[in-house]
């Protein structure tokens, strides 16, 4: 009963349940970022040895910033002389820069069926400098990427 009396006044359970959240919000950061690193490494990897894959970055220069709003999530990928280059930091000179909201609007996004640009950004999840088509071209890449590991293409 005391032990009941002083949670209740030290607002014990309140405490927890904020610590539980921002735990909670911390795994998500990483493991979306986690998620966007090796989507982007693999992306990498399958234009090395996939040639038709690789007819999407021939004579193609795009510089891309993915970013939370937080700053707890920041991934770079620059495509230059046909080849990809990941960056776990900030990078300058962007052709588009993507912040999202949070690590669940990264998430959403990744892992949609069909990624809806517009609407995300309608919902203020997404945020966009740049060129937006730069963004399209990453979307459909990733997007064929996702069908190619599945089998579906």
């Amino acid at each position: 009963m005391l032990e009941n009396i002083l949670n209740f006044i030290l607002l014990r359970t309140i405490r927890a349940t904020r610590l539980q959240k921002r735990f909670l919000n911390c795994i998500e950061s990483e493991i979306a970022e986690e998620f966007l690193e090796q989507l982007l490494r693999l992306m990498g990897l399958v234009f090395l040895l996939n040639k038709d894959f690789k007819r999407n970055i021939e004579n193609f220069n795009g510089r891309y910033l993915f970013q939370s709003r937080d700053n707890k999530i920041t991934m770079a990928a620059i495509f230059r002389d046909n080849r990809m280059k990941v960056y776990e930091k900030a990078i300058d000179r962007t052709n588009v820069t993507v912040n999202f909201k949070d690590a669940k609007a990264l998430m959403d996004y990744l892992l949609s069926p069909k990624p809806d640009i517009l609407g995300s950004i309608l919902k203020q999840d997404v945020t966009i400098d740049g060129n937006l088509n730069y963004l399209y071209k990453f979307a459909y890449m990733a997007r064929h990427l996702q069908l190619m590991v599945t089998g579906r293409v």
